[in-house]
């Protein structure tokens, strides 16, 4: 399928999943696990994990005639893991859609944007490195043709993330490079899904959830729990009741198991000290079922995990008025003109403006001594530059609806975040600053806002922007940012006061109209660190050596060698180091077996 229709899962892949997970449970109660030295051989490559990055690996050996078992905790609805709910932009290079914007990029400005934001400087990163270099040179390359030709396509307005705001070359992309997927997330898992749920040499086994993980120079074996069935919609936490044993055989094993970011406990565990104390409360940016008990797994067959305290948090996170996970957050994709105040209302400092720098960002709310912070904007910038990320917030790109996504150049907010106004625990708005303010410290329950306080600090950014030109950085780099096409269509706002000029003694909003406040929470999200692989995507051990037969990707792999972003992401890269390892991984096992 290309580019066609949502994937729907053959009638006859579903009726052979559930029989073949049942005849497992009944062959698991009747022969325990086996043991011993691995000989006959129940398939060519064991994957475990049905996600973006085990997909591809399947979908690559598939190609090349090598038979695949799947399997994954969850249940077969839940196949293309995180990404199923990502926005599906991808970090791309020099494409034609910045060419066409009149972006001037390159491999070479990349790679120096990637390495000034990654910061390698442990032993442990040679690897990482090195996947990093290879990386860039895929977005800059092949990738855009080789996903063109399974019938992705891309919404033409790139888009600028992460734009840093440092000297170069430090952190930041010094252009728009993130490519949104037209269709989202389940448009980039759907032609790999199609594939490798229409392939007679894919096999895939939900509710198996591995627990042990064998590897020698005989083969890998690979053995676990069958759970019991489940009709838990996609992403609702399910049952580990189990209902047997499982063990396959294979020539290899690809862990491609996801992260940490739904298990607060490892987040709290492997968070930098360099950040401060973990903060007290925290949303969950993905599902409960993203736990990194693979990764312990595999670290006791003898892997190593390197950069574990490398993570990729967000504090933009509002909590979800419908909550479909554990701790359900989302996140918000500001533009630069809200004015991003601590929990007592100061100003965050130079250059953290809303999609600058997210990881900076974060560590100024955890080491303010709370665990979150304010937006405050007016009615005119929520409706322009207020955006959620995720499949489910963006019904218009994800439906591939262009009806509906025209309404984005005209007035009023998105329906998903016009639903989080309404509905959210963390919106206020009122008519004047001095409102505004107890809203706040109510929503909160301490009188941490001081509302005069507060009216000083937009009346002297207002009084910037009156003057056309201006000194605040903030209110500079915003103007810069509507020179570029994309920004000034959909995501900046023209420059304008927050507050009634003829008013401003009493504090009253301004022709943008009320006064908005947003609650932001730390959000988990992404493991920076995992397994350290080679090249072709090998487990490593920790003297060095390869563990026989084990292979990691995606975000298990830390996206590459254990961590290709090193301390800092310039977004779009995540979906794409789960292609890129994926790609890398399936047709190394494919040339070598």
């Amino acid at each position: 399928m290309r580019g066609g229709a949502r994937f729907v899962w053959p009638a006859h892949r579903l009726r052979e999943s559930e029989e073949d997970c049942a005849s497992q449970a009944r062959a698991a109660r009747a022969n325990p696990t086996r043991g011993g030295s691995i000989r006959s051989m129940d398939c060519d490559v064991i994957v475990v994990g049905t996600g973006l990055s085990g997909l591809v690996v399947a979908h690559e050996l598939a190609a090349a005639d090598r038979s695949v078992i799947m399997l994954d905790a969850e249940p077969l609805g839940s196949v293309g893991g995180q990404a199923h709910w990502s926005l599906g932009g991808l970090f791309m290079v020099n494409s034609p859609e910045q060419r066409r914007l009149r972006i001037h990029d390159s491999e070479e400005l990349a790679l120096a944007d990637w390495l000034g934001s990654a910061a390698f400087d442990r032993l442990e990163d040679y690897w990482p490195r090195r996947w990093a270099e290879a990386y860039v040179h895929f977005a800059a390359g092949e990738q855009r043709r080789w996903l063109h030709d399974l019938g992705v396509r891309w919404f033409p307005l790139v888009q600028w993330a992460e734009r840093g705001g440092y000297a170069a070359p430090g952190h930041g992309n010094s252009v728009p490079r993130f490519h949104i997927v037209w269709g989202t997330g389940p448009a980039l898992v759907e032609p790999f899904a199609s594939d490798v749920m229409h392939s007679h040499r894919v096999r895939i086994r939900p509710r198996h959830h591995v627990t042990s993980l064998h590897a020698d120079g005989s083969g890998v074996r690979v053995s676990g729990r069958v759970l019991e069935p489940t009709d838990m919609p996609r992403g609702v936490q399910t049952s580990r009741t189990a209902i047997g044993e499982f063990t396959i055989t294979a020539q290899a094993a690809v862990v491609a198991s996801g992260g940490i970011g739904g298990n607060f406990e490892l987040v709290r565990q492997n968070w930098p000290a360099r950040w401060g104390s973990a903060p007290q409360r925290m949303i969950a940016g993905v599902p409960d079922c993203v736990d990194g008990s693979m990764l312990t797994t595999t670290e006791a067959a003898g892997g190593r995990v390197i950069n574990a305290d490398r993570m990729w948090h967000y504090p933009e996170g509002i909590v979800n008025h419908s909550p479909i996970w554990s701790h359900h957050g989302v996140r918000i994709l500001a533009g630069p003109s809200s004015l991003w105040l601590d929990a007592r209302g100061q100003r965050f400092p130079v250059p953290l403006f809303p999609g600058f720098d997210s990881l900076g960002a974060l560590r100024h709310v955890i080491n303010s001594g709370y665990d979150y912070s304010w937006f405050v904007l007016d009615q005119a910038t929520l409706s322009a530059e207020i955006a959620l990320s995720g499949s489910e917030q963006n019904s218009d790109l994800t439906g591939r609806n262009l009806r509906r996504l025209a309404r984005r150049v005209r007035p009023g907010p998105t329906p998903e975040v016009r639903d989080f106004q309404e509905r959210g625990v963390d919106f206020v708005s009122a008519g004047s600053v001095l409102e505004l303010a107890a809203q706040m410290n109510q929503l909160v329950g301490e009188h941490l806002v001081d509302g005069q306080a507060l009216q000083q600090v937009i009346e002297a950014r207002d009084l910037q922007v009156h003057s056309g030109l201006g000194k605040d950085p903030q209110v500079v780099a915003t103007a810069a940012t509507r020179r570029f096409l994309g920004d000034r269509l959909l995501r900046v706002v023209r420059p304008h006061e927050l507050l009634d000029p003829k008013a401003r003694v009493a504090g009253r909003a301004g022709s943008g109209g009320p006064l908005v406040a947003i609650r932001l929470h730390v959000l988990t999200r992404k493991t920076l660190g995992g397994l350290e692989t080679d090249l072709d995507g090998r487990v490593m051990r920790a003297d060095g050596s390869v563990l026989p037969g084990a292979y990691a990707v995606g975000e298990a792999a830390g996206f590459g060698g254990g961590g290709m972003h090193g301390y800092r992401a310039l977004e779009g890269t995540f979906l794409g180091g789960c292609l890129f390892t994926g790609r890398t991984v399936g047709r190394a096992l494919a040339a070598s077996l």
